[in-house]
């Protein structure tokens, strides 16, 4: 979910009177200019949909899945395509950095969100700031001051320091228009009206949306934020509107100029619908804001009916590319609190989005938008760890429970394990000065940044390998907290460190999943804050996400429509979210202007729809691409091997002697800078095959192979030995 640790929400009131909008037809006919999109395999439309924390696998026995009670959309991916239930996820595994990776193909190193959804950077005097994650494309990490003088790097960072690609950007050159229904940093994330915010950098000092912006947040929020077109050049939609602002990409590979977007409810809606300042939802209802204001309800509000909506009304209208995100169905935002497997709003609530995948599949499919002419993409950005106890009946305890006084929860309790960081180990033990990114998978930033060798650091990291505490849902005794750490070393294997050496930690701590660490005594509830504890059960939150273990890590993706086979629900190729991006463009017949960390899924293509290369080498490139996922893949075996012998590394030693630290750090650095330059052979390799670029001789990709598994085992054997 769009839990956005570290920051301040401030709820603003709308000012105004409550717009009434009128009525638009829930169908209209195309009414966008012709265009020049033409896309490979006969597809006409390509319709990607991206769930935050939605589930294949079951997460109680006896409780259907998420999608097992979503029967429309499962049938349609099994009966017409293939699913896959080996997908995975990124480290750390949020949304933001899971929706990223899916949109560019680039591991988080690469597109720059190494954590989400907040996270946190050392300034140049040695202290900790921490930004959101969902900023718009080109939104710096320091987005308050003029300069961005804490760190002007861009959110989105990729080598060099540049911005990275745009997702947008092979479609709209080639033709396509490409419409966004609440894509993370795709669409405004922010209704900011400092020299680096937002509704300054689209639409101008002072302009009307600016003015707005200062006036009335939240109703700017409902106009501008959330929903956008992204403008092909000569024909297409955007051209019947008079509020383009420009599209400006400064880093683009290619240079970008003379392209434009609309952003925004206020804009994209008339421009859409007919002149209509409303869009329906798939039961035909106003899409309004919680004022009942027409236009964005908030990205917490993207419920299936509402991302359907827009996407639906998008591709009639003539947008021919749409991306939209759909909010999970676990959380009870009228509420504020989680529900857990079986409860009955949860039930309703899946329901309710089956039924809206029926009403957008029949909709569609009046429009002449199905299978043979349309790619269907359908993912989650990752899985979740359920913190709960068991329930045969549905009913769960939504009840504060005081792990620190002893307290027995309930069988049935449901809620993270709220933990203070600093009550785990000593006072002795505790830096001077420390924050973290508060999380499951916590990232630690110690003040100063001290080099990762540094005594008071070492003992910290010593101290926390050691923690045990209460987790009531595995013992009434205390535990091991920590699963794995991982420093600068490690990190750097799990694809973790980006081009933005301010945002680099001091290290990550991955905990037993049920925990949620933070850096003060908790409340767990409305309580005041004199009955603040150490340890705490939270039931407002118990889907816990970041971790690097199998329940959140391992996800689904289904793939509908022309070149695709039909293969229902399969398990046999492993792959993650880096492969969907370059998958769909080789369907299309399109390519990006930089190598992605993903690969082809041929598995899933029909042997006319892959390139030429890839049908004669295939069998070589299927093994090089097993062993590629190997050795890359933050999920992957090198990656966990590294882990295990970090963390070994990391709680090893004592101040006098950290010889074993020392030798197993250097050994993993070793490997690391061996794999990632087999890795850059390897997906060289792997996108000449697919887009061409010249070919690999089957000596060199057997090299490769052999490379790879001789890396696998020595990353194995080192694991075992640390």
């Amino acid at each position: 979910m769009r839990r956005l640790i570290r920051l301040a929400v401030v709820a603003a009131v709308v000012a105004m009177q409550v717009f009434v909008p009128g009525t638009a037809s829930a169908q209209p006919a195309a009414i966008g200019s012709a265009q020049s999109c033409q896309l490979g395999n006969g597809i006409k439309h390509v319709i990607y949909i991206q769930f935050d924390n939605t589930h294949l696998t079951r997460d109680r026995d006896g409780v259907p899945s998420d999608l097992e009670q979503m029967p429309n959309l499962l049938s349609f991916m099994t009966s017409n395509g293939t699913l896959s239930d080996n997908e995975h996820t990124i480290l750390i595994s949020h949304t933001a950095g899971g929706i990223l990776t899916s949109l560019t193909g680039l591991y988080p190193d690469r597109q720059g969100l190494t954590v989400s959804n907040s996270y946190g950077y050392f300034k140049p005097d040695g202290t900790t700031a921490f930004s959101s994650a969902f900023k718009y494309w080109t939104d710096k990490v320091d987005d308050v001051t003029a300069t961005g003088a804490n760190d002007p790097r861009p959110n989105m960072v990729t080598t060099g320091g540049l911005n990275t690609p745009a997702p947008w950007v092979p479609y709209t050159r080639a033709g396509c228009d490409y419409g966004a229904v609440s894509t993370a940093n795709v669409v405004l994330e922010n209704t900011k009206t400092t020299p680096a915010g937002d509704m300054t950098k689209v639409f101008g000092a002072h302009s009307q949306e600016w003015e707005e912006a200062l006036a009335t947040p939240a109703l700017a929020q409902t106009d501008f934020v959330g929903i956008a077109i992204h403008c092909a050049q000569g024909g297409g939609i955007c051209n019947t509107s008079t509020k383009l602002r420009p599209d400006l990409l400064p880093d683009e590979p290619g240079g970008y100029n003379g392209f434009n977007g609309l952003f925004g409810a206020k804009y994209v809606n008339p421009t859409i619908t007919g002149g209509q300042h409303v869009v329906k939802d798939t039961e035909n209802h106003d899409i309004t804001d919680p004022s009942g204001n027409p236009g964005f309800p908030g990205f917490d509000g993207m419920f299936a009916k509402v991302s359907l909506g827009y996407v639906a009304q998008m591709q009639e209208a003539g947008v021919p590319i749409t991306t939209a995100y759909i909010s999970d169905a676990h959380d009870n935002h009228s509420l504020f609190r989680a529900s857990g497997p079986g409860e009955a709003d949860y039930v309703a609530q899946l329901h309710a989005y089956d039924q809206a995948f029926g009403a957008f599949f029949t909709r569609l499919a009046a429009d002449g938008i199905n299978k043979s002419n349309s790619l269907f993409v359908f993912t989650s950005d990752e899985n979740d760890h359920f913190a709960g106890g068991q329930s045969t009946d549905g009913i769960w305890s939504h009840t504060y429970c005081n792990i620190s006084a002893g307290q027995t929860c309930p069988a049935n309790q449901i809620g993270e394990v709220e933990q203070n960081i600093k009550a785990l180990v000593p006072a002795a033990d505790l830096p001077a000065a420390f924050d973290i990114h508060f999380d499951s998978a916590p990232t630690v930033y110690v003040a100063g940044n001290p080099a990762r060798t540094d005594a008071s650091l070492r003992k910290f990291e010593r101290g926390l390998a050691a923690a045990r505490a209460v987790d009531p849902y595995v013992s009434s005794s205390a535990t091991p907290v920590m699963l794995w750490m991982a420093d600068p070393v490690g990190q750097q294997a799990l694809h973790m460190t980006n081009a933005d050496p301010q945002r680099t930690p001091s290290f990550t701590y991955f905990a037993n999943p049920d925990y949620f660490l933070t850096t003060g005594d908790n409340r767990c509830i409305e309580r005041p804050a004199t009955l603040n504890v150490a340890t705490c059960i939270d039931y407002h939150f118990a889907y816990s996400h970041g971790d690097a273990t199998e329940d959140i890590g391992r996800t689904w993706l289904g793939f509908v429509g022309p070149g695709v086979k039909n293969l229902g629900r399969s398990g046999q190729t492993w792959s993650d979210h880096a492969d969907i991006r370059p998958t769909i463009l080789a369907l299309l017949g399109l390519k990006d202007s930089y190598e992605p960390d993903g690969a082809v899924l041929a598995d899933f293509l029909q042997t006319s729809a892959v390139s030429r290369d890839l049908r004669q080498h295939h069998e070589s490139l299927v093994r090089l691409r097993g062993v590629y996922k190997q050795i890359a893949a933050p999920f992957g075996p090198f990656a966990h091997d590294s882990l295990v012998a970090s963390s070994h590394a990391l709680g090893s030693g004592s101040t006098g002697d950290d010889g074993h630290y020392a030798a197993v750090e250097s050994s993993l650095a070793s490997l690391t800078s061996q794999r990632d330059a087999l890795e850059a052979g390897m997906r060289t390799a792997l996108t000449n095959a697919a887009f061409g670029g010249g070919p690999t001789t089957e000596q060199d990709l057997k090299r490769m192979i052999a490379e790879g598994q001789q890396l696998l085992s020595e990353a194995s054997v080192l694991a075992a030995s640390s």
